[in-house]
């Protein structure tokens, strides 16, 4: 699988995830230059609570990071370490993004297109 396989896979995909990115996440052209980042967070938590969007715990389960530019996607790395994990802030404002698929389709998600957010994301690797 391509890491434009995987990244789209990743969107599509059901499962409690939230999207942070440093610009919208356009992945039928992939020419502006765009860090990605999809959080999975572990199924069946409490959806109360108010944080990340509605979502009620503050842990993540897995994290995968991509970055793209000029027409190629590539995967940077991804973590599972529960003691890594924890570095990574879990965004609040996380609402309704929209990803545009290779295909050009529109899929909505969680997520939150902030550059300072992404910036902090790359200081903790």
């Amino acid at each position: 699988m391509t890491p434009l396989e995987e990244l789209t896979k990743l969107v599509v995909e059901k499962g409690r995830k939230i999207l942070v990115a440093a610009n919208p996440v356009d992945l039928q052209t992939l020419q502006e230059e765009n860090s990605v980042y999809i959080l999975q967070l572990p199924e069946g938590g409490s959806a109360a609570g108010g944080r990340a969007g509605g979502f009620g715990e503050r842990r993540l389960e897995k994290l995968y990071a991509f970055h793209y530019e000029n027409g190629a996607c590539y995967k940077l790395f991804e973590v599972e370490s529960p003691e890594k994990l924890e570095r990574y802030d879990l965004p609040y404002h996380a609402a309704g993004t929209p990803v545009i698929l290779p295909d050009g389709s529109e899929h909505i998600m969680s997520g939150v297109i902030d550059a300072e957010f992404v910036e902090s994301y790359k200081r903790v690797v």
